[in-house]
C-alpha cells in the first residue's frame, strides 16, 4: 500500500484483492475487516471515506487481509458473529454458526410449546447458539446444553453470559447422551454430517480452521445422527420433538432410522437453497 491511503482507496484495493482470491463477498468482507481494524462500526467508513489511515492502522489491517487471503475465516478474525439477532463469540473450538442452523432454530421455535414450562436439550452445542437462543426466545424453557468438548462448553457458557441467560442453561460435558439425564420436550442438534472422505474437499476456511470432530460424520456421514437416534427413546418425552440438521441426500436414511427408533410424524425439510437439511419427528405417545 502507498504511504498514505484513505478509507475509500483501501476499500477499493482490498475489494479487488479479495475478488482475485475468490472471496464471495469481497466488498462486504473488506468493510467488516477495516471497521474491525479501526475499531469503528461500518457506518463510520461511509461517513469518513477520505480519512487517511495511520501507519499503525494500515499495518493492523494488512495483517487481517493477509490472514483472510490465506483462508482464515472472517468470523475468527473479528472474533464474533451475529446469529438470530444475538451476538456470539466464536473460536476454533466450535463450528462457526451458519444460516442453515438459523433455519433449524426457526423450525424449532415454531414447534416449541408456549403455553407451559418445557425442557430443551441442545446436543453438540458448540458455541452455544441454539441453547442461548432457546433460552432467550422461550422464556418458559429450561435448557440443557451438551458437548463432548470442554473448550466448546467453555465457549458456550461465555456466550450464555454475554446474552444474559447463563442462569437458564445447564451445561454438561457429554458424548451425546452419555452424561445427560432426564427427558425433554425438545431435542435439537446440529451434529457432524460430512462423509469422512469428503472432509478434505471442504473449503480451506472450513477444513483447516474448524474442529474436525464437529464436521466428520463417518463413512456415510450419519454416524453421529445414528448415535443420537439410538438414545433418543430414553430422553424424549411422549409427544416431544427431535430436530436434526442433516446433509443433503441423507433424508431417506435418517427417515428410516427415525422410524426404527420409534419416532412418528417423520419429515425431511429442505433449506432455502433447496437441499435436504432438517429432520423432524415426534416421540410416540
Amino acid at each position: 500500500m502507498a504511504a498514505e491511503w484513505t478509507i475509500r482507496e483501501v476499500l477499493s484495493w482490498t475489494r479487488g484483492y479479495f475478488e482475485g482470491a475468490g472471496i464471495v463477498q469481497p466488498r462486504l468482507e473488506a468493510e467488516i475487516l477495516l471497521a474491525h481494524a479501526l475499531e469503528v462500526d461500518r457506518l463510520h467508513l461511509y461517513l469518513s471515506p477520505d480519512k487517511p489511515l495511520s501507519v499503525e492502522e494500515r499495518s493492523r489491517f494488512r495483517t487481517f487481509v493477509q490472514r483472510r487471503r490465506a483462508g482464515e475465516p472472517l468470523q475468527h478474525l473479528i472474533g464474533e458473529v451475529t446469529f438470530f439477532g444475538l451476538r456470539f463469540r466464536v473460536s476454533r473450538d466450535a463450528l462457526i454458526p451458519r444460516s442453515e442452523t438459523e433455519e433449524l432454530l426457526d423450525h424449532t421455535l415454531r414447534l416449541a410449546p408456549r403455553d407451559r414450562e418445557i425442557r430443551c436439550l441442545d446436543l453438540g452445542t458448540g458455541s452455544g447458539v441454539i441453547a442461548v437462543c432457546l433460552a432467550r426466545y422461550l422464556p418458559r424453557a429450561a435448557v440443557t446444553a451438551a458437548d463432548v468438548s470442554t473448550a466448546a462448553i467453555d465457549l458456550a457458557r461465555a456466550n450464555a453470559t454475554l446474552n444474559d441467560v447463563a442462569d437458564r442453561i445447564e451445561f454438561v460435558e457429554s458424548d451425546w447422551f452419555r452424561n445427560v439425564s432426564g427427558r425433554f420436550d425438545l431435542v435439537v442438534s446440529n451434529p457432524p454430517y460430512v462423509e469422512s472422505n469428503a472432509v478434505e474437499g471442504l473449503a480451506v476456511e472450513v477444513r483447516d480452521h474448524e474442529p474436525r470432530v464437529a464436521l466428520d460424520g463417518g463413512e456415510n456421514g450419519t454416524q453421529a445422527i445414528s448415535s443420537i437416534l439410538a438414545g433418543i427413546g430414553d430422553h424424549l418425552l411422549p409427544g416431544g420433538r427431535v430436530l436434526l440438521e442433516i446433509g443433503d441426500g441423507q433424508g431417506d436414511t435418517v427417515s428410516r432410522e427415525m422410524t426404527a427408533a420409534g419416532l412418528t410424524d417423520v419429515r425431511i425439510d429442505r433449506d432455502l437453497s433447496g437441499r435436504e437439511r432438517f429432520a423432524n419427528a415426534r416421540g410416540s405417545s
